[in-house]
């Protein structure tokens, strides 16, 4: 009854955000949204920009890819200097080369994979300065790239899709910090530890023990480490530490921060581009998805673990508890971690190696399909926009007939854009894995062997493409050539999507709108909806089933059942 009173809940909040801050953030970008204009013009001033000034597709990619090429060597030369800078109480040393390369890039693409414990890494100046700073930064960036493709679909006749500048910052200061700001208060109201005052040291007189316990200034990077689809926190524990995740209120809390922007965004674009019931269709398709692999992760953990039954435990109240967050029960420790996975987020409050095979696999499932369901903040909804075009362009032919979308004619010039921005992930990832199961500096980094040991390997690169950030705890990834070539996985896993993304925004601003006929297949119906969901199933099943097939599947049924 917990778990279903916890979903309802959950299902009337995201449909207020659904309708409230998707009808918010119209306004902001817009420009119709003022109330903050006096921080917003000095901002404007002193980075030299021109708020009334619009880029065509080519200087918007270029303003995006130097703000985060600079956003990454600064970041790097932070960490690299972390010893030299203040708050750093308990006196860290400079990160390493290839690690603090990983983090910068970690943290910049949106991935928050993190190859280091937070408590004995990163001081308080690099948790603030260079990685909280970055998790308000990047979900701007990729709400800026869903707005410039949701204006090529909106325009007509347009060289023009935005300025770069003018989105992040609106993004920042109008979405991203008011929200922050609110619920950080309530997340320290409820436990969440908020301080710079170093670790707490205790002495036990009684029985001469001591203990160090690591604070930080937490409440306020755990708020936006979820609602901008982050997921770095600043404990190793990530969100099944008290610290970060006091109570059942913020774990529930924390998903909703997660859900809120992708889902909203669906009702932005659809406000946008004229049409609401045409944000309510992606919505749906991303709803069937999660909702599936919800169901298939809840139904596998509620069972027992398939490998406690083969050493003779029968008997085990409660399903696969091993990993769970005690406190949160199977149930909500699944939703939490669903949620995270299929919203490129990445955050856990319980440990994803230790889920069930099929568990691990409906885990892995979100990420095969691209993050898309809902995805990360931004990325989410120009991603599965891509999966749109190629599934119009399919329906296209199966009737005979020139495809449209939106109004705009669908050519070969947006099919190739949209197949390379839906294919260059896993064409990266699975190239990676094949490198990393075949050398020793990938195999030797990983504590399992057999098919849970491809698992870990396949996870942490399909996670990393994906810019989710989420892992099997089985892998030690913290050497160079994880940490090197887990950096190459993240930049082409966002920027490889991100510049076809904002070519096809540039070409489809600049087309005239198409009337609609008599023989227009319409996008905004069921028909289309179960077309779309099929589509990114089978381009997952083509790309990645025989990946999935040599880990979780074989892994579970060489146990002899499905569930």
């Amino acid at each position: 009854m917990g778990f279903a009173l916890t979903l309802l809940a959950l299902v009337v909040c995201l449909a207020l955000a659904w309708r409230l801050l998707g009808a918010y953030m119209v306004a902001v970008f817009e420009g119709r949204a003022h109330w903050l204009s006096w921080v917003e013009r000095p901002l404007y001033r002193a980075l030299g920009v021109d708020p009334g000034r619009e880029q065509g597709w080519q200087r918007y990619t270029a303003s995006l890819l130097i703000f985060s090429l600079v956003s990454i060597l600064l970041t790097y030369a932070l960490l690299r200097f972390q010893a030299l800078l203040p708050f750093n109480p308990q006196h860290l040393p400079a990160v390493a080369p290839a690690l603090a390369w990983n983090t910068a890039v970690s943290f910049v693409t949106n991935t928050n994979w993190q190859n280091y414990a937070g408590e004995s890494t990163m001081s308080y100046f690099s948790q603030m300065v260079a990685l909280t700073v970055q998790n308000f930064v990047s979900p701007a960036v990729g709400m800026a790239v869903a707005i410039a493709i949701i204006r090529g679909f909106a325009r007509r006749g347009s060289a023009a899709i935005g300025n770069f500048w003018v989105d992040v910052v609106r993004s920042v200061i109008y979405i991203l910090l008011p929200i922050s700001f609110v619920f950080a208060l309530v997340f320290v109201a409820q436990g969440s530890v908020q301080t710079l005052a170093g670790p707490a040291h205790i002495h036990d007189l009684l029985n001469g023990v001591g203990q160090t316990i690591p604070r930080a200034p937490i409440a306020s990077q755990e708020v936006i480490k979820q609602l901008g689809t982050n997921g770095g926190g600043p404990f190793n524990a990530n969100g099944a530490h008290p610290f970060e995740n006091p109570t059942g209120l913020t774990n529930v809390l924390s998903i909703l921060l997660l859900l809120a922007i992708p889902v909203a965004l669906t009702y932005t674009f659809g406000r946008m581009v004229g049409s609401v019931r045409q944000g309510g269709a992606v919505l749906a398709a991303m709803t069937v998805l999660f909702a599936g692999w919800l169901a298939v992760a809840v139904a596998a953990e509620q069972g027992p673990n398939p490998a406690a039954t083969a050493a003779g435990l029968a008997h085990q109240p409660g399903g696969n508890l091993n990993g769970k967050e005690a406190r949160f029960g199977v149930a909500g420790s699944v939703l939490y971690d669903i949620a995270s996975t299929q919203t490129s987020t990445g955050s856990v409050n319980s440990a994803a190696d230790s889920y069930t095979p099929l568990g691990g696999l409906a885990l892995m499932a979100g990420m095969a399909q691209g993050d898309i369901t809902p995805g990360g903040v931004g990325s989410g909804l120009y991603t599965i926009l891509l999966s749109a075009i190629v599934t119009v362009f399919i329906g296209g032919l199966m009737v005979g007939r020139t495809p449209e979308y939106l109004g705009k004619k669908i050519q070969a010039r947006e099919v190739k854009l949209a197949a390379l921005g839906v294919l260059v992930m896993p064409v990266t990832v699975l190239v990676l894995t094949a490198i990393a199961v075949a050398i020793p500096a990938g195999t030797g980094a990983v504590l399992n062997r057999g098919p849970q040991g491809f698992s870990e390997i396949f996870y942490a690169l399909l996670s990393q493409g994906n810019n989710n950030g989420s892992a099997f705890a089985g892998i030690s990834a913290n050497t160079v050539f994880y940490n090197v070539v887990g950096g190459v996985d993240m930049l082409i896993g966002r920027f490889g999507i991100i510049v076809p993304v904002l070519a096809l925004s540039g070409v489809l601003a600049a087309k005239a709108t198409v009337p609609a006929s008599a023989g227009t297949f319409r996008t905004d119906t069921p028909m289309f909806v179960g077309l779309l969901v099929g589509v990114i199933l089978l381009i997952g099943a083509l790309t990645f089933f025989p990946a999935v097939s040599l880990g979780p599947l074989v892994q579970q049924f060489s146990h002899g059942r499905l569930f």
